[in-house]
């Protein structure tokens, strides 16, 4: 499917943007370990949670469909032994975070994902399963997973990474002893955060460094919880209405998780109005209603070490950005964008440059020299979602029409993107 984009006057209004895709998958996952039912309001129906739900129900997890908003989710006693391979599609958070699950029950499974999450490194998690005693073939899928008894080990992961820690105290919850797990920096903590709403001891401790850990049997308390709107499908959105004259836009209901707010930090360096709004809680994830408002005068940003982690899914959209600031934006320590659904560093890079900006390259990031008059041009997002949704966003300053091909991959995290764009937009 291609994407045609023009130019707009501006973008200005309200939005509650798609339910947060991480919260989503943590919810579906949780309830399937949980202790009796769990009800899940506003999950994300895109296909990556999908293909969580679908996995579950193929180890004996239960649902219905209350309305279109609203599921019941109940655990079966046992987990049981899939019938044949689980599909994890495109989602890696599918992938890595159920290994932990699978892991460490009597169980044997085969997750499979589709061409691209198959090109992407699972040695990351399977590395620590392994030093807990778990039987795993493959370092990129499919993954063939022997479950049995684990035992609890302390593992110091060589990068931030939310999958890799959430894997780990997954597992750890089966395992015998205190399973720990040491970063060198505070990755997303949206598992700490629901696992202590229900009822599951974590300990953090950061006197040095960053580590968490969890006893091992432990059990989860079932759970009703409102899904927040995802700060990373806004943050177009948002870069949307910083970058338009005359722009402003309100998102209602959006998650604020600290470990996700480095969009935020970077607006402010920009000097980007951000007001947050009527602060509230959800399953121990903080939400709120933010209000962004442009600046007339844009200053450059920098991205590096402690901020990657807090808005790595968002570098796409922020390079767009950083090609209307007065000055050279960079971004440094984020390897981690070359081994997502696409080099990410090398096609923002291409995409960018085809529509007339500066940009350099580092094998760990950018540099983008701003302001620039954009041109349009034809973009490849080669099935990445976020790549299709950025050059979405530059097409609508670009002189011409930008026409993205492989724009269907959005629909693996933002359904209705098309759809709230028009509406949002002010020709």
């Amino acid at each position: 499917m291609n994407l045609s984009i023009s130019p707009i006057a501006t973008l200005r209004g309200r939005l509650r943007p798609p339910s947060d895709k991480s919260l989503t998958h943590r919810a579906y996952m949780f309830a399937a370990i949980a202790d009796g039912s769990s009800v899940v309001t506003h999950p994300l129906r895109g296909e990556d949670c999908e293909s969580t739900l679908k996995c579950l129900a193929a180890m004996g997890l239960r649902y219905e469909w209350l309305s279109p908003d609203q599921i019941r989710l109940t655990p079966a006693a046992e987990w049981n032994a899939p019938d044949g391979p689980l599909d994890c599609g495109n989602s890696g958070t599918t992938m890595r975070l159920m290994s932990g699950l699978i892991a460490s029950r009597p169980i044997e499974a085969t997750m499979i994902g589709d061409t691209s999450l198959s090109r992407r490194p699972m040695k990351r998690i399977v590395d620590p399963l392994r030093l807990m005693g778990a039987e795993i073939e493959g370092d990129k899928p499919p993954l063939h997973i022997n479950g049995t008894s684990l035992h609890a080990i302390d593992y110091e992961s060589p990068v931030a990474s939310a999958q890799i820690k959430s894997c780990v105290l997954l597992a750890g919850l089966r395992a015998t002893g205190v399973t720990s797990v040491r970063e060198p920096s505070l990755s997303r903590d949206h598992t700490e955060r629901m696992l202590t709403a229900c009822g599951v001891t974590v300990e953090t401790d950061f006197s040095d460094g960053f580590v968490h850990r969890v006893a091992g049997g432990q059990r989860l308390n079932g759970f009703e919880f409102t899904v927040p709107a995802d700060i990373s499908s806004a943050a177009f959105f948002m870069v949307a209405a910083a970058i338009l004259p005359q722009g402003g836009l309100t998102l209602q209901d959006l998650s604020i998780n600290p470990t996700r707010t480095g969009i935020l930090d970077v607006f402010r360096q920009c000097g980007i109005g951000v007001e947050e709004l009527n602060p509230r809680q959800e399953l121990g994830e903080p939400v709120a209603d933010v209000d962004i408002r442009p600046a007339s005068f844009l200053k450059p940003f920098e991205i590096k070490g402690a901020l990657v982690p807090r808005l790595i899914d968002e570098i796409p959209v922020l390079a767009v950005l950083a090609t209307q600031c007065n000055g050279i934006s960079t971004i440094r320590d984020a390897r981690e964008l070359r081994v997502k659904e696409s080099d990410r560093i090398e096609l923002v890079a291409d995409g960018l440059r085809a529509m007339g900006a500066t940009v350099e390259t580092f094998d760990d990031g950018l540099a983008i020299h701003g302001p620039c008059k954009l041109t349009a041009t034809k973009i490849e997002a080669l099935g990445d979602h976020r790549i299709a949704m950025a050059f979405a966003v530059a097409g609508l300053i670009a002189n011409g029409r930008t026409e993205i091909e492989g724009a269907e991959s959005i629909g693996t995290s933002y359904p209705g993107f098309e759809r709230d764009l028009e509406s949002l937009s002010i020709l």
